[in-house]
């Protein structure tokens, strides 16, 4: 049988208009000999609303129970988006996560996807012409109801794409597509036709909310075909898939930042070894995702540490190091909050020269000083004064010209 699965976010099933708009998609697709695996979102502000309650009821208040009654939210949009399908003689039901089974661990809040029954699924599928599944949720092997952390949907939807080895995994949302850079901050963003896993992996890793980098994992791992397009428009969107010639050929697909970020400075460390061992083990036993770290050359048998933790993570790491300052031996610690990341990406760096030296001068040109810096295969990082953010994005857009339909190639 063909398969597809459509994906609707919060913003698209909010009200009954929006979800008389998602259910016409829906049944195009069936219209066109489609079995259809709707995934749906809570209502928008559902699970905030959700979450607020349960800090008004109790000042810390226990996961497992947290995570069902947040999943409410998904089974109201599913059974009211149900209810309007059958009105149309669609032959459907709603399936919670449980129902599948899908199975996470006990992680509750961001549990991860263990399995998914595909027998169970695919003979669902064969019953019925239209499966609408709560996203964002599953079940531990206790039958506890777990859910997947913030944008959890999207990963729902990728891994039951790869389950039931779909045709496409579309993921409607309130954007068209991917693009450039953000279009709030630079009117000059192009939607990007084809991008690789890859390169969506850099994307979502700095900030860019389009897709949950879990979604982006799994779609690569299983070879899913993703399809970003708008819930409010016909027009196609952005196809996330495997890396092709074409891509490589483009030298820069997109710049991306993220403002939500933190520079930490350990001054006067010891240089010797075992102490970066001593800064970071305790910082990952915490949770607490390091991202750029650079180490200042040594004077004197000491030297400056400075990394960058998003900035959620800033008092819970100078806790941390604080109470171990005697055991590590540094002078003292310095923090600073106004700065952010700014991202050239693309998986043309791989085969090209020249991207680094073009970002910089181009910086430069624009008096933006760079603090720190981090490169990948195909990822440039620079952390910068938030206050030259939207300046930095928009110039480095102009800079790798991607306001045109194909990037010059600079090399």
């Amino acid at each position: 049988m063909n398969i597809v699965v459509q994906k609707f976010g919060g913003t698209s099933v909010r009200n009954l208009e929006c979800q008389r708009q998602v259910m016409q998609k829906v049944l195009r697709s069936h219209r066109e000999g489609n079995k259809v695996i709707v995934v749906l979102s809570a209502m928008s502000g559902e699970t905030n609303r959700l979450l607020a309650l349960a800090d008004e009821w109790s000042d810390t208040p226990d996961a497992a129970e947290v995570d069902s009654m947040v999943s409410t939210g998904e089974q109201v949009s599913c059974a009211l988006f149900a209810m309007l399908l059958k009105k149309q003689g669609i032959h459907c039901r709603s399936v919670l996560g449980f129902q599948a089974p899908i199975r996470t661990d006990s992680a509750f809040g961001k549990a991860r996807i263990t399995d998914i029954n595909t027998r169970h699924l695919l003979e669902m599928l064969e019953e019925y012409d239209i499966l609408v599944m709560a996203g964002f949720q599953g079940a531990d092997e206790n039958n506890r109801i777990t859910t997947l952390g913030r944008g959890g949907s999207d990963t729902s939807a990728v891994a039951l794409a790869a389950a039931v080895d779909a045709d496409v995994c579309e993921i409607y949302t309130d954007v068209p597509g991917v693009f450039t850079t953000d279009p709030n901050m630079c009117d000059d963003a192009r939607k990007i036709e084809r991008i690789a896993y890859d390169e969506m992996l850099e994307m979502a890793s700095m900030g860019a909310k389009v897709l949950q980098i879990r979604s982006v994992e799994f779609a690569k791992k299983y070879n899913v075909t993703v399809h970003v397009r708008s819930t409010f428009s016909d027009e196609l969107g952005t196809i996330v898939t495997q890396e092709d010639e074409t891509m490589e050929s483009v030298l820069v697909s997109g710049i991306a930042y993220d403002k939500d970020q933190a520079q930490i400075t350990l001054v006067h460390v010891q240089d010797k070894p075992g102490v970066s061992a001593q800064i970071f083990s305790p910082l990952a036993e915490k949770k607490i995702l390091v991202d750029m770290i650079v180490q200042n050359p040594s004077k004197d048998g000491k030297t400056d540490m400075t990394f960058t933790v998003p900035r959620a993570d800033v008092e819970q790491t100078i806790k941390t190091l604080e109470a171990l300052q005697y055991e590590i031996g540094f002078e003292k610690l310095t923090s600073n909050l106004n700065v952010s990341k700014i991202s050239i990406i693309g998986v043309g760096m791989r085969n090209h020269s020249g991207v680094a030296s073009l970002a910089f001068q181009a910086l430069a040109d624009e008096n933006i000083n760079i603090l720190m810096i981090s490169t990948s295969e195909i990822k440039v990082t620079c952390l910068i004064d938030d206050k030259y953010t939207e300046l930095a994005v928009r110039t480095l857009h102009k800079a790798f010209h991607l306001e045109e339909a194909e990037t010059i190639d600079q090399s």
